[in-house]
Parts: structure tokens; sequence; C-alpha cells
């Protein structure tokens, strides 16, 4: 992988820990491989099929994926932090900073891929610094009210109605979450533009 490119979550991409055994990347992988394989006429995919290719290619291989994992906990040390120690018992303003920082990451994925875009609950923990027990309620909230939904490759995704949600809603610590994240997973200056843009936006 060279410096220059932007960093691949090969975990995500199998919706794996970091911890997982090499039986069950492999395993998780033929799953995955099989589903997306271009001859299957049902849920084949070619794209996704390379993209989870290449993440076993990595990850199945001892030197390879440690070298990987050196350059997995430098992109996790930079993870953006919702919370802070002394806002922990405002529940209400918790969740509703919750609320839209997820729709704010959401919104970068789907707007660096707006067919297949999303993120699963690993890299929701991680980008949020938020366990994913915690996750639970606010995800089953933003599902109710159709702000985001889940794809068929199971990841979660905002919506046409959460766009908007959070173009009307966003707060300036949700901007800056949204702006840290594009940073983070290295979209370059025209996601940056966008996600100022849509922060930007005044309610309707």
């Amino acid at each position: 992988m060279s410096a220059s490119a932007a960093f691949v979550d090969f975990y995500e991409t199998l919706q794996l820990s970091p911890n997982a055994s090499a039986e069950t990347i492999e395993r998780v992988y033929r799953m995955l491989a099989k589903r997306y394989h271009p001859d299957n006429q049902d849920t084949g995919n070619a794209r996704r099929f390379a993209e989870v290719h290449r993440a076993f290619e990595i990850l199945s291989d001892p030197k390879a994926r440690a070298a990987y994992d050196v350059a997995y906990d430098e992109k996790r040390a930079l993870t953006w932090r919702v919370f802070r120690q002394e806002g922990a018992d405002e529940a209400r303003a918790n969740d509703r900073r919750l609320f839209q920082s997820i729709l704010s990451v959401l919104y970068v994925a789907r707007r660096r891929d707006p067919e297949n875009g999303g993120l699963g609950p690993v890299s929701l923990e991680k980008m949020l610094g938020c366990p994913q027990e915690h996750l639970e309620f606010p995800l089953w909230y933003l599902k109710q009210r159709r702000w985001i939904e889940r794809l068929e490759n199971g990841l979660h995704a905002i919506t046409a109605d959460g766009v908007d949600k959070l173009g009307d809603d966003l707060s300036l610590p949700a901007n800056r979450l949204l702006t840290a994240t594009s940073e983070v997973n290295g979209n370059g200056d025209r996601e940056l533009d966008a996600a100022d843009r849509i922060a930007a936006t005044p309610a309707a």
C-alpha cells in the first residue's frame, strides 16, 4: 500500500474484529466471496468481490497482516472521540450529539459511494469512540426516523432524508467531526469541501 493511497479498513471489508483468527478470516471470506462472486446471479457484485478478495489476500498472509496492523493501529490512534468525560451525565445531550455524529460519518461514507457507501458496526465503534452496545439505541432511533438504512451489504448508510436532517440540524461539534472524519479516511479536498458545505446549510 503506497503512502499516498487512501487507507482501506480490510477488517471492515470482511466485517471482522481485528482480533479475528486466521480460521475465522478464511471462513468469512469464503462466505462473502460466494455471495459477491460475479457468477452469482442474485447477489453478485464484481467490485465488492474484488474488495473482499484483496482484504483476504492481506489478512490471510501473516507477514502482510502484521505490516498492515501497524498502519491500522496508527489510524485508530487518529480516531475522532465524540464524548467528553464531563458530559457523561447529560444523557439527552449525548444522545443528540451521537445522532448527529452517526449521520455525519455515514454522510461521508455515502458521499464517497452513493450506491453502496456505508459503515459497519466495527467502524462506527472505532470512529465514534463508543462501544457497540451503546450504539444500539441511536441506530434503532435513526432507522425508525428513516434517516439511516441497512444496505444489502449489511452496512449502515444515511438516507436522503438523513442528509436533509444533517444539513438542517448539524451543530458546530458535529461539523468538526465531519471534517475530521474526512481527514482520517483520506477522502481528499472534495469531500472536505462537501462536508463544509452541508454543515453550513441553513435550516429550511
